[in-house]
């Protein structure tokens, strides 16, 4: 008898017991979905399963191989690997390489592209930075997408890269309604637990330390690490929440929403220190400004810088602007530090041909748990990974000759329902200020349950008329003619496509001793922060590039 779950199974196990049994039930009476085209795509995992089964032989063989030599090495090239390159550059370092697994650049902010439009593969917008972040912000206005600040010192950013208006909507009960918070319905008890939490996060919005610092900001490493900040880090989200009396549904559903967006983990296993940072890092509220319960005027989010393609921007602006070369579809294999410099070895998939490498640094710009596998110390003492764990996600990208049957407010750029899963797609030409005719629309799923391994172990079993379905069944409800109008769904499995802040991780002394270097090989990846943001890519990568051409700081 098959393990492998039946097809009504893996449709419950995608979006639920009860969506995804009527899915399933469904989908047999659908048979002009059979029309629509589209296909499977993911990361290469077969060739490093592959090539591993057999490492210390490949590796005795690529040793005896003569080595290219080069000064700086940088192991993936998504965008902490891209930013360390481009920080090597402003740095003056220019013998810099960059070696990739995959065909293209980009890791979980890949793009791709139709006569129509580009569209991202994951990541796909960006808030507005803070004020104190020049880092960023001068990238952002290399790419003319800033070009100045506001009377108030805030980043001003042109209009073409701002979100467009209507930014949000929600689906329920059959109709679309504005925002995210579902206002339609609600109680005077939840709008006052709603204005409850907004004084909470006004509060902590204003907070600062004694050193001056804000209780929350994006990096991260400019956060306070005040302890009775950092002790809400051990404590769940949905604990936090109960201790102030915060229940109502709706207010849970956002938070839950935030959660699942943002860190690909529900509300109940987040830590109360991610999910206050999600909404308090974001608003640009002076210090000591007051929290006045009801008043959401000084409690305004960045805005959304973002582009067709998403976050694919950024990292084609950061290649373009690293000065590094760069070999993709090539894998590493090990990393070895000697007192002669660190020696990699990797095999060219397009080649199929050993390569080996001798740098005087190295950085790996890799998840923790690929680090700890090709870093030879770190997989000789079995150590370096514990307390990492990452959220699947799919993605799809619905492709339609004409705009979808619905009832309620506009189409905006993005577009959640309350009632699913899923959160929901982004138009990628919400942009171009047309809203009627072909679209493309990105649907995210997070696998978000505790158990990230069985998630990922079903998440490569279902085929691609299993995603079909089940994406066509949960938005159909939104969108009652969608099958009619769509032409191909491309879908991309995400085995690890974030790292996961669970209660306890962020202020570990795992998550610290990851980022420090070990001789001449230095680390630079989302995960070391925690949170799997652009901005914290970007911070690692310039910190590890600072530390190759001034030492690590003290």
């Amino acid at each position: 008898m098959s393990s492998l779950p039946s097809r009504r199974e893996f449709l419950r196990a995608l979006l639920g017991t009860s969506l995804g049994a009527s899915v399933a039930a469904a989908a047999c009476d659908q048979k002009h979905a059979q029309n629509i085209s589209g296909s499977l795509l993911g990361q290469n995992l077969e060739l490093g399963h592959q090539l591993r089964s057999d490492l210390s032989q490949r590796i005795a063989h690529i040793a005896g191989t003569q080595a290219q030599r080069t000064d700086v090495l940088i192991v993936g090239g998504g965008p902490a690997g891209l930013s360390a390159a481009y920080g090597l550059h402003k740095h003056g370092q220019r013998d810099v390489l960059v070696l990739e697994l995959e065909r293209e650049l980009g890791g979980t902010s890949l793009a791709g592209s139709s006569a129509l439009t580009a569209y991202p593969w994951g990541a796909h917008y960006l808030p507005v930075p803070a004020r104190d972040n020049l880092e960023l912000a001068a990238l952002l206005r290399e790419m003319s997408v800033i070009d100045g600040v506001d009377d108030q010192g805030r980043w001003r950013v042109r209009e073409p890269y701002l979100v467009r208006a209507p930014d949000e909507r929600i689906f329920y009960r059959g109709y679309w309604y504005p925002g995210l918070y579902l206002q339609a319905g609600a109680t005077e008890r939840d709008r006052a637990q709603l204005a409850a939490f907004d004084a909470e996060i006004a509060r902590y919005a204003a907070l600062r330390d004694s050193h001056g610092k804000r209780a929350f900001t994006i990096p991260i490493s400019r956060a306070s690490q005040a302890p009775e900040l950092c002790a809400l880090d051990s404590v769940p989200a949905t604990r936090w929440l109960s201790a102030r009396g915060l229940d109502s549904p709706r207010l849970l559903w956002l938070l839950d929403y935030a959660c699942r967006d943002d860190y690909g983990t529900r509300l109940s296993h987040t830590s109360a220190w991610a999910l206050l940072l999600y909404f308090a890092a974001r608003i640009d509220a002076a210090p000591s400004t007051p929290a006045v319960p009801g008043d959401r005027q000084n409690l305004t989010p960045a805005e959304l810088i973002t582009w067709p393609e998403g976050n694919a921007a950024l990292v084609a602006h950061l290649r373009k602007h690293s000065g590094a070369r760069i070999q993709t579809g090539e894998i590493v294999l090990d990393v070895h530090p000697t007192p002669e410099g660190v020696h990699v070895y990797a095999w060219n998939d397009a080649q199929d041909v050993p390569k080996h490498y001798l740098a005087q640094h190295a950085v790996l710009a890799v998840p923790r748990f690929i680090a700890c596998r090709i870093v030879r110390p770190l997989r000789e003492q079995q150590r370096g990974a514990q307390g990492f764990e990452y959220a699947p996600w799919i993605v799809a990208n619905l492709h339609l000759h004409e705009r979808p049957q619905e009832r309620g407010v506009p189409p905006a750029w993005d577009n959640v329902l309350y009632d699913s899963p899923s959160l929901g797609y982004v138009s990628a030409t919400h942009q171009r200020g047309s809203d009627f005719g072909p679209t493309v629309l990105t649907y995210y799923l997070p696998l978000a349950h505790v158990d990230a391994r069985t998630e990922r172990m079903g998440l490569l079993r279902g085929t691609w008329s299993d995603y079909r379905d089940g994406i066509l069944g949960d938005l159909g409800r939104a969108h009652p003619n969608l099958r009619d109008v769509v032409n191909k769904i491309d879908v991309f499995r995400w085995g690890h496509a974030m790292v996961k802040p669970l209660p306890g991780f962020i202020t570990s002394s795992a998550r610290r001793d990851a980022q420090k270097p070990l001789g001449a090989i230095h680390f630079a990846h989302t995960d070391l922060s925690g949170v799997a943001l652009f901005e914290e890519a970007f911070d690692h990568g310039l910190r590890a590039a600072r530390e190759i051409t001034s030492g690590p700081a003290t």
